[in-house]
């Protein structure tokens, strides 16, 4: 760790989620003291279950809370993908020990909530790191010594540097960049169910999915198999708004007609639905702005189709402290070489997410190319197409 800090001031994060948090542990371990400043009123997390690559493991060992994240996850034996009309498994890629040999770490899926929650274990654990809650920064100032920010109150708070992790809607990207959402018109609703409500034909210790014409259904175990994660997504027949809102069960069942009744058991289940409305941005080339840099869904807001948003926000925050560490802690210096490390990578996952989305929803002739795809493929060759993914470390971060 880096204690050579000579400047006392702070660095300011805004956003108290999985960017935020992992952002706050990276610069504690270079020295820094960290204010987080949350809009909601208390330091938390929403949503449902998220799948863990081998790079989320490594970043969570350079943050110090590996061993934390590997006792709340669930470690799968494979992923699957099957057909939602005819059941015909499109493929199957092992994630044993051959996988762990070939990666250094496993793949897993977890709650959100207990990812978060192992990130704010160790940044209270530090005594490093202030929240601040029911806090919206409204303004931003920064000169050759450092940053203001002011919120909602008219507060003012001084930091050596400010990092926007403030999410898909962040206040400091709409400052530097203020672009617009483009939104998807794929909406997701998401819920889970426990272990006793759980078709048993499906209580499959794998990362599962169902893919149909303009449609698909994910699931998977959580909590030691306790509960299990449902999600669907459907290309929605109205104009959608970028948000999330209580979901209906009326309008999940009218989107899911043709499906087999395997996969349509998933449907049936939840008596309660989260729906997301979905949206990206376009890839920036920039987002580092002297002493202010964006971080996470802040920087590349994504689909989910790649299931790596909130990796690439802890990869961010890893990186971020690598940068500080051989730019002997020059945030303008640090900012711009972490940005660079970042740009085309975190792109590629944006990308790649919009495609994968199309691969998933096909229909007709394309959705039999889709099945063909992987036919017959080895282990290995899967392996060998995720190398670009999963063989990220911190020890190769900086490119």
């Amino acid at each position: 760790m880096n204690t050579a800090n000579s400047n006392n001031k702070p660095v300011l994060i805004a956003g108290g989620g999985i960017g935020g948090l992992a952002a706050a542990l990276a610069l504690v371990r270079q020295g820094f003291s960290v204010k987080v400043f949350e809009q909601a009123p208390e330091i938390g997390e929403i949503g449902a279950g998220i799948q863990l690559g081998p790079n989320a493991f490594h970043a969570f060992d350079a943050l110090g809370v590996g061993e934390k994240a590997r006792a709340r996850a669930v470690y799968t034996d494979e992923m699957v993908m099957h057909d939602a009309l005819d059941e015909t498994l499109v493929g199957r890629i092992p994630t044993g020990e051959a996988f762990r040999q070939r990666f250094g770490n496993p793949y897993a899926v977890i709650h959100r909530v207990d990812v978060h929650l192992s990130l704010l274990e160790g940044a209270q654990e530090t005594g490093k790191v202030e929240f601040f809650t029911s806090t919206r920064i409204e303004r931003v100032e920064q000169d050759d010594a450092g940053v203001t920010i002011y919120d909602q109150h008219g507060n003012a708070h001084h930091g050596v540097a400010l990092i926007g992790a403030d999410g898909v809607r962040s206040v400091v990207r709409a400052k530097y960049v203020n672009d617009p959402p483009r939104v998807t018109g794929h909406v997701v609703y998401r819920s889970v169910i426990d272990k006793k409500d759980f078709p048993s034909d499906l209580q499959w210790n794998a990362a599962s999915i169902w893919v149909g014409p303009n449609c698909h259904l994910v699931h998977y175990p959580l909590r030691g198999g306790e509960q299990y994660n449902v999600v669907v997504t459907f290309h929605s027949r109205n104009q959608e708004e970028w948000g999330v809102t209580e979901g209906s069960r009326e309008e999940v069942q009218s989107y899911f007609q043709g499906i087999c009744p395997k996969a349509r058991q998933l449907i049936d289940l939840p008596k309660q639905w989260k729906r997301w409305a979905t949206a990206d941005r376009e890839p920036i080339g920039q987002w580092s702005f002297g002493r202010v840099t964006l971080l996470g869904d802040a920087a590349h807001p994504t689909t989910q189709y790649m299931a790596q948003g909130a990796c690439m926000a802890i990869e961010d925050a890893v990186t971020l402290g690598e940068a500080l560490r051989v730019n002997q802690n020059d945030f303008v210096k640090a900012f711009d070489q972490y940005q660079h490390a970042r740009v085309t990578r975190t792109a590629r996952i944006v990308l790649s997410s919009r495609e994968m989305g199309r691969i998933y929803h096909a229909k007709g002739v394309e959705r039999l190319v889709r099945n063909s795809l992987w036919k017959g493929r080895t282990p290995e060759r899967f392996y060998d197409a995720m190398e670009w993914l999963y063989g990220w470390n911190v020890g190769n971060c900086l490119g």
